[in-house]
């Protein structure tokens, strides 16, 4: 597909650079809205290029339209961006080199094991996905030194230590991939690289200096960390791993809590400064505000302020947005 004109033209050379970097697996809804909002808002605060990067190799998943969808949903709400990266799908071939690297090194190994949590190692993980720990004993006893592509799923041999890493949110962190998930996926059966892959090669191609996402991926810090190594990346990205916003059922945001899909609120007449004033009291934005523009939540938002702790989407939210497009 044609990805959209970009914004103003960024610096030859940025030092800084993040990007906005949505899986068009289904519409954008209220928590995705957030995690992108404030990482716009916070490239925008400190000059950091954005690159927009539409992550599409959770193929099954992928449904027609929904990439232009987002797009059309993030400019909506008043993001832009500095630069269109590729579809992650259009060429395979930085994901291959990486494995073909790893696999020189003794550092991948094939495994035709069946797991549940392979069939859906594209996708990016998430806190309720149900990973499967792959102990190092399932490991083959001689590991290869060549990659074949042949529809077997890859992994990565996984060391037994610690990550620690200072999140700019979260503060310091200590993650034990080995012990958390162990020899996890690199390269999948359907030919295409994992998530966990695709984002590190593409970070680093793409000179991306800070990540902000929601902490539901914050052990994905540690697991790319681990990839970096093995590749010889020597640079680390800052990261950024926000709350979530979950229903009153205490789970992340899904289908499961009604229609929260940005479009539901705007074909109902809801305008999106509205919807950005929610996002805005999520963020403990003072004085409640009823409407706020991007560009005035770029200004106001600060970390400082933003509770730790996740956020609740309430029915008495639902009503509150609603009640903006009746008028």
């Amino acid at each position: 597909m044609q990805l959209p004109p970009t914004g103003p033209t960024p610096p030859e050379s940025p030092a800084l650079a993040t990007r906005l970097a949505p899986s068009p697996t289904g519409a954008l809804h209220l928590g995705n809205a957030r995690t992108f909002l404030v990482n716009w808002a916070l490239a925008r605060q400190n000059g950091w290029k954005i690159v927009l990067r539409i992550e599409d190799l959770d193929t099954p998943r992928i449904k027609p339209g929904v990439i232009e969808q987002t797009i059309e949903t993030l400019s909506w709400l008043g993001m832009d961006w500095d630069e269109c990266a590729p579809l992650q799908s259009a060429d395979l071939a930085p994901y291959r080199d990486a494995m073909t690297k790893l696999a020189q090194l003794g550092r991948v190994f094939p495994s035709s094991l069946s797991r549940t949590e392979i069939a859906d190692a594209a996708g990016a993980p998430h806190e309720d996905s149900g990973e499967i720990r792959f102990d190092p004993s399932l490991r083959p006893e001689a590991l290869p030194t060549t990659f074949n592509d042949d529809g077997t799923n890859w992994r990565l041999v996984v060391p037994d230590e610690a990550v620690h890493f200072t999140d700019g949110f979260m503060g310091k962190q200590t993650i034990s991939p080995s012990r958390t998930v162990g020899d996890f996926a690199l390269w999948t059966q359907r030919g295409q690289p994992s998530y966990q892959l695709a984002v590190t090669v593409d970070d680093d191609r793409q000179n991306i200096t800070h990540v902000v996402r929601g902490c539901d991926l914050l052990d994905s810090a540690a697991r790319q960390t681990l990839i970096r190594r093995a590749l010889g990346i020597t640079a680390d990205p800052v990261y950024f791993h926000l709350p979530l916003v979950r229903g009153i059922d205490g789970r992340r945001l899904a289908k499961r809590h009604g229609d929260t899909r940005i479009d539901h609120y705007r074909e109902r007449g809801v305008p999106a400064e509205r919807v950005i004033a929610l996002i805005a009291r999520w963020c403990g934005f003072a004085g409640n505000p009823e409407t706020l523009s991007a560009a005035d939540f770029a200004s106001g938002l600060s970390l400082d302020t933003m509770s730790a702790e996740d956020v609740t989407f309430t029915p008495e939210d639902d009503r509150w947005l609603l009640d903006a497009g009746s008028r």
